[in-house]
């Protein structure tokens, strides 16, 4: 019996490696295009207490070759110094208020930007983001004009890494990722599930005739959202990575402000995800924990021949599951050897998360209480 469980086990192990291999099919990153033009560009950038980390995306805006171009931040309510460090940097600084009907927080802050905004184009921009080198934005404006210059482009920002506790991102950013639904093999079939939230490019006309993000404020998940705004009257929604392009540092304030963002992102985005790619991604995460245990059940009952084989396919999985993180970031290889912890940590948050908004219907965010 035992023999036969393991059998199955290591069944749904190589099922999760095709699963994985699957489900991040193709990576698509911007490229810079021969003759496309470069219309007036405004980047919009909702920060609220962001003094720690809007710094280097000022400096990389600065050191930026796109020429016409203005660079808006609008303080979300900030309590440091973010607005001061914004505004000596040269951009032009907005105090977000309330909407009319008592909304506030980024989705409100982006819709004051996006009004104030004289450019063709608006690219909408976390405060913790970073373009990589001087033709970023070349790129961004590049392979939106390639693309018909119409719709809505996102890029999921390269993760990078600094110190240990923020390798715990990297199966978040993978189904994040996965779950746009524009990676696999039949993404052409599917469409995007919305649209990654921390680098948004659009033209200012149809954001306005969409209603932007006032229209989405409501919305925990506001990129998400967006996204499916623009998909619904029919223009195109792209979602590419980001790597050489712009990067960001994810949660650099501790393990609880990881937590914190990851929470109210899971529970609220799983729905979004078309049922075949939660299968693959459902999949790769069982597959995940099946060498391990493939492992400690062939070192209990001392089958020798077992543990060879559950030893061979935790490196192989390891190093799978490696190649993948590194697709969303520069994770650490020691990923390979602890990959099982990653899975273990994603799950006990999705499940909190879950909770926290299916159930709860409130989650905590910079300092606010979000009631759902």
């Amino acid at each position: 019996m035992l023999t036969v469980l393991m059998a199955a086990g290591t069944l749904v192990a190589v099922l999760g490696l095709l699963a994985g291999r699957l489900m991040m099919w193709r990576l698509t990153v911007p490229e810079k295009h021969p003759e496309t033009s470069r219309p007036s560009l405004s980047v919009i950038i909702p920060a609220r207490n962001e003094a720690q980390r809007i710094g280097p995306l000022m400096e990389s805006l600065r050191n930026q070759q796109y020429t016409d171009m203005e660079v808006i931040v609008v303080d979300d309510d900030s309590s440091d110094r973010t607005a001061e460090i914004a505004r000596t940097a040269g951009a032009r600084v907005l105090r977000s208020a309330p909407a009319p009907d008592g909304s506030a927080g980024k989705s409100a802050a982006c819709w004051l930007g996006a009004n104030a905004a004289g450019g063709q184009l608006l690219l909408f921009l976390d405060a913790d983001t970073r373009l990589h080198a001087p033709g970023g934005l070349d790129k961004l404006v590049s392979e939106y004009e390639v693309r018909g210059g119409n719709g809505l482009l996102s890029v999921q920002p390269y993760h990078t890494v600094e110190r240990p506790y923020e390798n715990l991102s990297a199966v978040f950013n993978l189904i994040v990722m996965a779950g746009m639904n524009t990676f696999t093999p039949a993404s052409w079939k599917l469409p995007p599930a919305g649209a990654f939230g921390g680098c948004i490019l659009c033209s200012r006309e149809e954001y306005i005739g969409t209603g932007g993000h006032y229209a989405i404020r409501g919305e925990l998940m506001d990129d998400l959202a967006l996204g499916a705004a623009f998909r619904d009257i029919g223009l195109p929604v792209y979602c590419l990575g980001g790597r050489n392009v712009i990067t960001l540092r994810m949660y650099p304030d501790g393990t609880r402000s990881l937590v914190e963002g990851w929470t109210k992102s899971m529970g609220s985005g799983v729905s979004s995800t078309h049922p075949a790619v939660t299968a693959l991604v459902s999949l790769w995460i069982a597959g995940a924990f099946m060498p391990a245990a493939l492992l400690a059940a062939a070192g209990w009952s001392g089958m020798t021949g077992w543990i060879t084989a559950g030893a061979a396919l935790y490196l192989l999985y390891g190093l799978e599951v490696f190649r993948l993180f590194r697709k969303a970031g520069n994770f650490r290889f020691t990923a390979v050897l602890l990959y099982p912890f990653h899975f273990l940590f994603f799950t006990a948050v999705f499940i909190w998360s879950l909770y926290a908004v299916r159930v709860r219907k409130r989650v905590t965010w910079r300092g606010r209480q979000v009631d759902l």
